[in-house]
């Protein structure tokens, strides 16, 4: 390569660097505002918040392509407004089509469960109503006696996917976050065995704070997961534990249903939960949980007594 084109190129990516300029494996996004009056934004290389609000309306399905994501990258970051404060965090993808979730798919958990491992992955459903903030309270159901928590690796779906094999899954993903998987027992299981009537309540779906792109993820077959209770460490696991892997979760359900951009799947939690426990430890109003993965940050969340 000639020196002067080699000098020029050198040039150009220093250009780059000094704009702020992010690589879309690079964005954390979320959204921030009051409840139904979100903006979109960014989390800058100093942990500051950026506003994305003059440049998309929205981080949700039209946003969650590679080339989306690229468009949104290539923004000088520095030429963003800060956000001043301490502003509430929302969801950070709106327009949710559906929340997938995989049952016992920890090798721990299924067996604190004393369920056999299954063999293809367990699903079920959680109602979108259920979606809440990352730091938004976990309100009891009326007539909850079981009250209980999940830590939880989200996927985020960012092209539709229909019948798609295991190689071609990370294609089809826009990225990962924490998802809380609150679960009522009792509902789940003694009110006729129904998973997703045990999972759906109001504010048993806080996901986030961040959505983070796929390719800053380096394996997320091994991503450390947790939860706290008090003060108390409850869950200690790794992704490395799944039954199912994100690759074969991914394909899988894209064999039954058509994954679209937006939707969540929450992709199993570890052993550790009240329910596990002896004698078990449900939660109660007034507790302080914490949730959390490897890479993508916490949530924490009061409980709040029925209303």
């Amino acid at each position: 390569m000639p020196r002067k084109n080699f000098v020029a190129i050198a040039a150009a990516f220093l250009v780059v660097a000094m704009s702020g300029v992010l690589n879309a494996a690079e964005l954390k996004l979320l959204r921030y505002g009051p409840t139904g009056e979100e903006k979109p934004g960014l989390l800058d290389a100093q942990g500051r918040i950026r506003d994305l609000s003059a440049h998309i309306d929205d981080i949700g399905p039209a946003t969650l392509s590679d080339a989306a994501l690229e468009q949104i990258a290539q923004i000088p970051t520095n030429e963003l407004p800060l956000v001043q404060g301490n502003p509430r965090i929302g969801v950070p993808v709106t327009g949710t089509g559906k929340i997938i979730a995989i049952g016992f798919n920890y090798v721990n958990h299924a067996a604190e469960m004393a369920v056999e491992l299954p063999t293809e992955p367990l699903v079920f459903m959680k109602a979108t109503s259920a979606l809440s903030g990352p730091f938004d309270e976990v309100i009891q159901p009326r007539n909850a006696l079981k009250l209980d928590y999940e830590s939880e690796l989200v996927v985020v779906i960012g092209r539709r996917a229909q019948y798609i094999s295991e190689d071609e899954v990370f294609d089809y993903i826009a990225g990962y976050t924490v998802g809380h998987d609150v679960s009522e027992r009792a509902f789940q299981r003694e009110r006729g065995g129904q998973f997703t009537k045990g999972k759906s309540a109001d504010t048993f779906a806080p996901v986030g704070p961040y959505l983070i792109t796929r390719d800053a993820v380096d394996d997320v077959q091994n991503l450390s997961i947790w939860s706290e209770v008090n003060g108390e460490m409850r869950q200690q696991g790794n992704t490395a534990d799944m039954v199912f892997g994100v690759k074969r979760i991914v394909s899988h359900l894209s064999q039954f249903m058509t994954l679209y951009p937006g939707d969540l799947i929450f992709t199993g939690t570890p052993a550790g939960v009240g329910d596990g426990m002896v004698p078990p430890s449900y939660l109660q109003p007034g507790d302080v949980v914490r949730v959390g993965v490897e890479g993508l940050d916490f949530q924490r969340q009061v409980i709040a007594a029925p209303r």
